[in-house]
């Protein structure tokens, strides 16, 4: 129950989760025209790999703060509303950075215009939030989630492949920008599909109903399930943090791929297998606990980072692991979609979901940006096999650990950020095993 302000009104009609992949492409797909599209046409132009990093950390560097402003989609317009205003300033925002010049110089302003853009497309993702807690149920939660993520994920492959197919062929950038922003504008038809879920009703104003929202949010946090959601949320587990990095230039040269090999793997083929693997997680959340599919798959993530690495340096190895590593990110992320509907109910859903949704984005954005840094300090350097190393044992995990480190430094730059992630995944994994059995089932109460 919510504290201080009614429940949403019941909707009458449920709508089919279609409309949530249409309705999300504009959040994914501005994602993916910074991700992929600006990321290769920035480091085509001459910027480094650390600076090329930095498109994406503008890109989420407001995405794990924003639960501070998610409040508001809660108490003030209905999320339809919000949906159409946040959908047209976003499509502004890709018009802007597609007009913008791509050099070291206008760097800085190309950054700013990323992070406003950024914190504005975080409520499109809000308004459709707050509407799918409350026409979800709990026997729906996977088959929604899979939607849902489709259009998150799917959406970025879209952008990421329309905004750089359009950026190389069309006569000047700010064209690009122009049919990526009328595309955005386009999804707001699905909204006719919606149900029109009202904000909560204040009492005792807005800022009575903004305090009793964060009241609700602080009831979830102390049940188990909202402590143990929160803790998976903010470990670096299935970040997917690589996809970014691999999408430059340089690092796609390690494997002998181009702008071609690219925009298909992080954009057309990546869109359609991300979206399998965002099917694939829904329907295994629907059978086992999201919680664990979600560990599950960020240690597969791990692996399949490592197995890149170590496969020969080919344009084929390159599209068959980058299309293997986006099926692992769609089954991530629609385990996170499972698990925080598992945890959030329908109260404050703009609020609490975004809670989660910014832990979630922490640990993307410094991995990402500490992925840029590795690679970039370790470019030029050649591979080398680590020699007079003991032999791996079973069960000597210890001795597993110290030559993945000397292979994370004997590496190129390119391998060097997969073996770094798969690392950092892997301890993350054992951290939250620890942390449930340390909390157990007696220390605060089931949601």
């Amino acid at each position: 129950m919510l504290l201080g302000h009614e429940q949403p009104a019941p909707v009458g009609r449920i709508p089919h989760p279609v409309v949530y992949t249409l309705l999300y492409v504009p959040f994914g797909a501005l994602s993916g025209f910074v991700g992929v599209a600006l990321t290769f046409m920035a480091s085509a132009s001459g910027l480094s790999v650390a600076d090329t990093s930095l498109l994406n950390g503008a890109n989420l560097l407001t995405s794990w703060l924003k639960w501070t402003w998610a409040p508001m989609v809660d108490v003030t317009f209905s999320p339809r509303k919000w949906y159409i205003f946040a959908t047209a300033c976003s499509a502004l925002g890709v018009f802007a950075m597609s007009a913008l010049p791509l050099s070291l110089d206008t760097l800085p302003l190309l950054l700013a215009i990323i992070a406003v853009a950024s914190l504005i497309n975080s409520i499109v993702g809000m308004s459709i939030e707050a509407i799918m807690a409350v026409t979800t149920t709990p026997a729906e939660q996977g088959r929604v989630s899979a939607w849902f993520q489709a259009g998150n994920l799917g959406g970025g492959a879209f952008g990421g492949a329309l905004g750089l197919y359009l950026l190389e062929a069309l006569p000047a950038p700010w064209m690009a920008g122009a049919v990526m922003a009328a595309t955005f504008m386009a999804c707001c038809v699905a909204l006719l599909w919606v149900p029109d879920v009202q904000s909560h009703r204040p009492v005792g104003g807005v800022w009575g109903a903004t305090t009793a929202v964060v009241g609700d949010l602080w009831a979830m946090l102390k049940t188990r399930a909202g402590m143990l959601s929160a803790l998976l949320c903010v470990l670096p587990i299935g970040t997917g943090a690589a996809q970014g990095v691999l999408a430059q230039k340089e690092i796609a040269g390690y494997w002998g791929a181009g702008s071609t090999e690219v925009g298909l793997v992080q954009g057309l083929f990546g869109g359609v297998v991300v979206t399998a693997g965002c099917f694939a997680g829904g329907w295994l959340c629907d059978r086992f606990h999201p919680r664990t599919v979600y560990t599950a798959v960020g240690l597969a993530l791990a692996i399949v980072a490592i197995a890149m690495g170590l496969s020969p340096a080919t344009v084929t190895m390159y599209v068959v692991w980058n299309l293997i590593y986006s099926f692992g990110v769609g089954l991530a992320y629609a385990g996170f979609t499972a698990v925080v509907l598992n945890a959030i109910g329908s109260g404050s859903a703009a609020t609490k979901y975004s809670f989660f949704a910014s832990l979630s984005n922490f640990p993307i954005w410094w991995l990402g940006l500490l992925l840029g840094r590795v690679a970039d300090h370790a470019l030029g350097t050649t591979s080398a096999s680590v020699e007079g190393g003991a032999p791996v044992a079973p069960g000597r995990i210890d001795v597993w650990i110290s030559q993945l480190l000397a292979a994370l430094h004997a590496s190129p730059g390119a391998t060097s950020l997969l073996y770094c992630e798969a690392l950092i995944g892997i301890v993350g994994v054992a951290l939250f095993s620890l942390a449930v059995n340390a909390l157990g089932r007696e220390r605060a109460p089931v949601a």
